[in-house]
């Protein structure tokens, strides 16, 4: 009786691996494409569509640091969460070359799949050495069934080499890092002092290259020194000069607004040079 069970359990699972199969999706020699669909100092991406399942870009953004992001856009999200296997795979033309296991991932039920950072330069290096970076995982409506997405490394080079000097020039700062700005002027002046024209000049670089800023907000604040009505006017035309520039460097008038408070809302003392320093300030705040 044990025999019969054992030689049934056998059967059974003979019967699985049988029917179990690969589905696999990846752009061959005729339609293999890669394409620089974002070429700015604000983003760099890299598409290439995959037949039948979607597409896949590596993207990098405007920043302090390096990034790399890799997004996979499926034509079906997943249904539940579902582990995967990032392998580096030789293409038919390279016979006898190992497979290199890459990393691993998480798709997750109704969102896009996406590589952490380390896993997607490493398949950007191993498609530029002719490898074809490959994501398995199991279907998840047919759990025998395997599912492999493959980058074909096919007219992929001087694409790559076209995203890396985008990448090279992208701004060393993001939107994040200039949306709330607080600049200080020079003592009885509109004049900003050296460190705030630095940001005020990040400021208008970003805006030549995204006109699409909602908002922007301009409170300008003086110290206590020179009378309260005199302060008033002169944070009046450090503001108006802020939105003077603003609208050079592209940004519609209707849609900066700026306040001139003179002495009102100190953050800090008035007793010293510094504190002073510290009150003669604009703050330039930013929506999109």
């Amino acid at each position: 009786m044990r025999l019969n069970l054992s030689l049934i359990a056998i059967a059974l699972i003979v019967s699985q691996q049988a029917n179990a199969g690969v589905r696999t999706y990846a752009a061959g020699l005729e339609n293999s494409q890669w394409a620089l669909a974002s070429d700015s100092r604000l983003e760099c991406r890299l598409e290439h569509k995959v037949p039948h399942y979607g597409e896949v870009s590596f993207s990098s953004k405007a920043n302090k640091l390096i990034n790399l992001n890799f997004d996979l856009d499926m034509r079906l999200q997943p249904a539940k969460k579902t582990p995967v296997a990032l392998r580096s795979v030789p293409p038919s033309w390279k016979p006898g070359l190992p497979t290199a296991r890459i990393g691993k991932t998480t798709l997750y039920r109704q969102f896009e799949g996406r590589v952490d950072q380390q896993s997607a330069w490493v398949m950007l290096h191993e498609l530029e050495k002719g490898m074809q970076p490959t994501l398995y995982y199991s279907d998840w409506n047919q759990r025998n069934d395997e599912v492999a997405v493959g980058l074909s490394a096919v007219n992929f080079r001087q694409q790559y080499y076209d995203f890396l000097s985008c990448v090279d020039n992208l701004l060393p700062y993001s939107f994040d890092d200039i949306s709330y700005t607080v600049l200080n002027y020079q003592s009885n002046s509109d004049k900003l002092n050296k460190e705030s024209q630095r940001k005020l000049e990040m400021i208008g670089e970003y805006l030549k290259l995204a006109p699409t800023i909602e908002l922007v907000l301009v409170d300008a604040y003086s110290d206590s020194y020179g009378g309260r009505w005199h302060n008033e006017q002169l944070s009046i035309k450090r503001a108006q000069s802020i939105k003077d520039y603003l609208k050079e460097q592209g940004l519609d008038d209707k849609r900066i607004r700026t306040e001139g408070h003179g002495e009102k809302r100190h953050i800090a003392t008035n007793e010293t040079t510094i504190g002073r320093n510290t009150n003669r300030r604009v703050v330039i705040r930013m929506s999109r």
